[in-house]
């Protein structure tokens, strides 16, 4: 029988997760051909998540946690589920119930048939969210896909079922700063797409401010594409190019009209455009140099402070 881990990120999801929990009971119950085990890494809940966490192990022998001693993002979250999961085929999935947890029986039919490795759930409609925000998601996957050699598909989440040899290559790349959704791509390994409508949460409220998710898109455009280094030296050989132009003028009127003080007004604005332009080529090298630096560091993922597992050495936050 095969044996299917649910990964479940959380961070502070105590209004929700009886409702999961009553949910994904409903699909273990209708897929008696596949045995079930529920993995919750708990990101450094402030609430109750954590004691709920132990109630339901205590309760149910399927339901295993992992517990950071702080919060560490859910890409250490992802990667710390993949890490501990035993199933055979791993699927990641939020604890919100905005990933209908309705397709994991037909993720399951697609994917023992042998012919893919993942099948991802494509969000293809954005209802119910605000207009600037699906926007700037949509320019963001334009824009990546466009300055980037690895494709991410508009729309995709982080839900979705893979095989263990997918899962062994995912964590392969140990690399500190994750960016799941182009990690996924990386890979390869041939991925069929589902489709569905977008879902409200069922409780409780979200942890992605605007801000988080353009901080979210920078990493991503900085893990997967060196391009914006390419634009900042293109600028700067166009501008070198521009001062020349501009000095043969200056010369020039000089000579013929005696007019090169002429026109300080237009002087200022183009030293303050040059100069944003240097801090913003600097910015953008000092993402690259930040990022460079966190990961010459080397510290780990995630630290584990408490489990159900069996699988890290809690005196250590180690994993065994």
């Amino acid at each position: 029988m095969d044996r299917i881990t649910v990964i479940v990120p959380c961070y502070n999801e105590e209004a929700v997760l009886p409702l999961f929990y009553q949910e994904i009971e409903k699909i273990r119950l209708s897929m008696p051909q596949a045995e079930f085990e529920y993995l919750f890494v708990n990101d450094g809940s402030s609430d109750r998540t954590l004691p709920m966490l132990r109630e339901m192990s205590q309760k149910d022998q399927r339901v295993k946690y992992v517990s950071f001693s702080r919060n560490f993002g859910k890409e250490s979250a992802m990667y710390a589920g993949l890490e501990a999961a035993t199933g055979d085929y791993m699927v990641i999935v939020d604890a919100d119930l905005q990933d209908p947890l309705e397709l994991i029986p037909v993720m399951y039919q697609k994917i023992t048939t042998g012919e893919c490795d993942c099948v991802a759930a494509r969000r293809v409609t954005r209802e119910g969210e605000a207009k600037i925000r699906s926007w700037f998601a949509r320019m963001f996957y334009k824009l990546i896909n466009r300055i980037s050699n690895t494709e991410i598909v508009d729309g995709a989440r982080d839900y979705r079922m893979m095989t263990r040899q997918m899962v062994a290559s995912i964590l392969s790349m140990t690399e500190r700063n994750r960016f799941s959704k182009g990690i996924f791509s990386w890979v390869g390994f041939d991925t069929q797409w589902l489709e569905y409508k977008n879902i409200q949460r069922a409780a409780g409220e979200t942890k992605w401010s605007f801000w988080k998710l353009f901080l979210y898109s920078i990493d991503g455009i900085v893990a997967f594409s060196t391009v914006p280094l390419a634009i900042a030296s293109v600028a700067g050989v166009l501008f070198c190019l521009l001062s020349f132009i501009g000095i043969i003028v200056v010369i020039i009127r000089e000579l013929i009209w005696q007019m090169s003080s002429y026109g300080w007004p237009s002087l200022v604005c183009i030293i303050l455009l040059v100069s944003g332009i240097q801090l913003l080529c600097i910015g953008v090298l000092g993402q690259y140099l930040s990022k460079a630096y966190l990961e010459c560091k080397r510290r780990p993922i995630y630290i584990v402070k408490e489990t159900n597992t069996g699988l890290y050495d809690q005196s250590k936050g180690e994993s065994k």
